[in-house]
């Protein structure tokens, strides 16, 4: 008689003979030794050959999916008198003893169920962990729809017009710079949602384009007052609106890529001395130089550098390319010249069989050298900018203040009353700082 889990495996052989000798059939069939008179022939039979193929083909389907090569863990839950734990010939394998729970292993080792489940800190961990994943999944995955949905919009318009323009020398530049910033785009994607987005800004240029052709912004209450003048004055007042957004939007999207390079180039040379010191102390142990890489990845200690290593180590295990190969083209697409160098060099230590622990250990402490310059640069340099805020920012606004209200009360001309110049100076350091914070900005991307 045979067993449940016998079964399937007996159905499984049957039906592969079934589907075994169904080939052979369609073959002798099918020779190219029959005339034309005899394939006709055989035409039906072919057919319902073909037929009982798929029948069977879906029987070795249903025999796979009823095997099952994990084997379950049997035994039972009991009480055990006066302490006795039963011996390793019993078929129990968990059990009570003094009201406290055992499990006996396959090895024939006992534990206590309170060793087999964490808790305290271990516990704790394990719980941050999962909430983190979770809500970092829900982010991106939330990020990513909203954007895919404008993307997909902009490219249904502008991607054949894009691609035209791909192929001109005033956006190539910005394709490289898009490449190596490591944003999500791709080029033709990118140039789609440039132009999709300054169409919108066309209206909302019109828009205020409209708004001050009849209303005036005043800095005292009333704020919105009506306008006074006529339509055409007003008109050669704020005609520029309509150029000016547009053209700014366009700008400031062109050259957006090359500003998230000059960022991801900030943050690679930041992490590229530490990182460097910790592949000098894995490849001591002679191990694969690929693992040296998926290791670093594993860490998630260096974001920057990660996104650089996963694209390297893409091109190795999805196109194909030796490890070498990889290390070049990972060299030429990336935003850092520090970070370009280490992997040329190290493609040249395999390819001369140099010793790789050693090439790290030299590499690293030029990279820390060089790192400990630009700290005290940049300590330097925030010293002077400190020095020229509170000058500009704090000195200047209270001097200019006084100034105003003396040439106020004297009455040498200035006609402002005294909230109008208080809303002026407020508005001046507002935008000083905003210029300021843009440009530490900037400086501390470069």
């Amino acid at each position: 008689m045979i067993s449940k889990k016998e079964f399937p495996f007996k159905e499984l052989k049957k039906n592969l003979k079934l589907q075994r000798e169904g080939l052979k059939n369609i073959e002798k069939y099918s020779s190219d030794k029959l005339d034309a008179k005899e394939l006709a022939s055989f035409s039906e039979k072919i057919k319902k050959q073909k037929d009982d193929l798929k029948k069977i083909t879906t029987g070795v389907i249903g025999s796979l999916k009823k095997i099952n090569l994990a084997s379950k863990l049997e035994g039972r839950k009991d009480s055990v008198p006066k302490g006795e734990i039963p011996k390793e010939g019993k078929k129990e394998e968990r059990y009570n003893v003094r009201d406290e729970e055992y499990l006996r292993s396959k090895g024939g080792r006992v534990y206590t169920m309170k060793e087999l489940f964490v808790k305290g800190l271990e516990k704790e961990t394990l719980r941050r962990l999962s909430d983190k994943d979770k809500k970092t999944k829900k982010t991106k995955k939330g990020k990513s729809t909203k954007q895919s949905k404008y993307s997909e919009t902009a490219s249904r318009f502008f991607s054949k017009f894009s691609k035209r323009l791909l192929g001109q020398e005033t956006f190539k530049k910005m394709e490289q710079d898009l490449i190596k910033a490591n944003l999500n785009y791709s080029p033709t994607g990118y140039i789609s949602f440039i132009l999709f987005t300054t169409l919108l800004s066309f209206l909302v240029g019109g828009f205020l384009f409209f708004f001050f052709l009849f209303f005036n912004v005043e800095a005292t209450a009333p704020f919105l007052t009506r306008a006074t003048d006529t339509i055409n004055v007003r008109f050669l007042k704020v005609f520029w609106l309509l150029f000016l957004v547009p053209i700014g939007t366009f700008f400031m999207m062109y050259i957006y890529p090359s500003l998230e390079k000059k960022s991801a180039e900030f943050k690679i040379n930041a992490e590229l001395p530490f990182a460097t010191i910790h592949m000098a102390a894995i490849s001591g142990s002679m191990i694969n130089p690929i693992r040296i890489f998926e290791i670093m990845i594993i860490t998630h200690e260096y974001k920057a550098l990660e996104k650089e290593f996963t694209k390297m180590l893409n091109e190795i295990n999805l196109y194909g390319s030796d490890f070498v190969s990889a290390l070049k083209n990972t060299a030429k697409n990336t935003s850092s010249k520090s970070l370009s160098d280490l992997l040329n060099g190290l493609a040249t230590t395999i390819n001369s069989g140099g010793d790789l622990p050693n090439f790290f250990e030299k590499r690293s402490e030029t990279l820390l050298f060089d790192f400990k310059l630009q700290r005290e640069k940049a300590t330097k340099a925030s010293e002077t900018f400190m020095d020229i805020y509170i000058s500009v920012v704090i000195a200047a606004p209270m001097i200019l203040m006084l100034l105003l209200m003396m040439m106020k009360i004297s009455g040498l001309g200035l006609s402002a009353s005294v909230p109008t110049i208080t809303m002026v100076m407020i508005l001046g350091v507002t935008v000083i700082n905003i210029l300021f914070l843009s440009f530490l900005h900037l400086k501390k991307s470069q």
